[in-house]
């Protein structure tokens, strides 16, 4: 009996610990900055035929975003727990349709997003990096 409840008192325990990590990591501006470059420029590239994507280049900037979590104190499971949350990807995705909103283009306007696509890659922006005209 005192097994099984040291058991459920560290589970309950570890469930805690992951909602103050994910509280934590929702306040770090520039680590939540640097996925929604990747988000938008993901978009852009899933939208638009005309664009593909810099894979590496985005992979190499999300191992150094979950580095930097890391760095913090952060654990591996706490980042991947983060970054694949449900309630924190449509906080991204509503973030990601603001800026796109926010340059003259939209989400459901594949046209729109090819132009902005093009714009970043021009002005060499991190979202640009991302990018890639064919």
């Amino acid at each position: 009996m005192r097994m099984i409840t040291t058991t459920i008192l560290s589970l309950t325990l570890m469930g805690f610990a992951a909602q103050d990590a994910q509280a934590g990591l929702r306040e770090e501006r520039d680590i939540n900055a640097g996925l929604l470059t990747i988000a938008v420029a993901d978009k852009i590239r899933r939208a638009c035929g005309d664009i593909s994507g810099q894979l590496w280049t985005a992979r190499s900037y999300l191992v150094g975003l979950k580095k930097i979590a890391a760095e913090r104190g952060y654990t591996q499971a706490e980042i991947d727990a983060y970054v694949n949350d449900s309630d924190n990807k449509a906080e991204m995705r509503k973030l990601r349709n603001t800026y796109f909103q926010s340059k003259g283009a939209s989400n459901l306007d594949h046209a729109s997003l090819c132009k902005l696509g093009r714009t970043e890659i021009a002005a060499q922006t991190q979202i640009g990096a991302f990018l890639k005209a064919k």
